[in-house]
């Protein structure tokens, strides 16, 4: 018997204009396929003009500046039908959708999806079982005690996966999806009793518990920055009267 991790998995990742799903945008997107475990993986990248700048501060993490998207990125609205459409067709083929903090990158989509081609993402996935592996909700979840940081970086140190150019679109796709393999493999006797889809529906009470945690850790440092229980995406906030 094949188990999930070790089977198909697709990956998707983005690089944005900054680090608000609601107001900033997509500057290049990647959707890393793998039919198998070792196999060698497909990949389909899409660099973005977002028609917005692309501030300096943004670049200084991912390498991409205002004027390479302007020059060479394409406009948003095919763009963001051409990555709705292909994740739509990895759900359809049974392929779980790995998403390093779906949160903010399915969220970030789903808000560029309503902009640029009045839709969303829940429209493009209706047809398709859509199943999300968010390596970050799964390592707190599995190996809760451990101290230390827990970005892409962090676990692909952790699980002796290769990371060649983080913040690049298909780079860190390509890791997270290598990273979930591992996990999966370290945790066999939790992760192997369930299918995908089971571990999508438990990651949504995971994540909520989680978020609870950190709300309280923020509160006893005096902080109001509120956590947010939503997963794999926020819903859209409510329109302003």
């Amino acid at each position: 018997m094949t188990h999930w991790y070790e089977g198909p998995l697709a990956a998707f990742d983005i690089e944005t204009t900054g680090t608000d799903a609601e107001e900033d945008r997509i500057v290049s997107a990647a959707l890393v396929v793998q039919d198998v475990s070792g196999a060698r993986a497909r990949v389909t990248r899409w660099l973005v003009n977002p028609g917005i700048p692309v501030p300096v501060e943004a670049t200084e993490v991912h390498g991409l500046t205002d004027a390479l998207v302007q020059r060479s990125g394409r406009w948003p609205a095919p763009v963001i039908e051409e990555v709705g459409r292909g994740l739509a067709e990895q759900c359809m083929a049974g392929r779980p959708l790995v998403v390093m903090n779906s949160p903010f990158g399915l969220t970030l989509l789903d808000r560029e999806m309503r902009r640029h081609r009045s839709s969303s993402m829940a429209r493009y996935m209706e047809n398709a079982p859509f199943c999300v592996l968010d390596p970050s909700v799964l390592d707190r979840h599995l190996d809760p005690v451990r101290k230390g940081r827990r970005r892409l970086v962090d676990l692909c140190s952790l699980y002796g996966v290769v990371l060649d150019g983080s913040h690049d679109a298909a780079a860190d796709a390509a890791a997270a999806l290598e990273v979930v393999r591992s996990l999966g493999r370290r945790f066999a006797t939790t992760t192997q009793q369930l299918t995908a889809a089971q571990l999508h529906a438990r990651q949504a009470v995971w994540h909520a518990a989680q978020s609870r945690g950190r709300q309280e850790w923020f509160a006893r440092g005096g902080s109001r920055v509120a956590a947010d229980p939503a997963w794999p995406l926020r819903p859209q906030m409510p329109a302003v009267a």
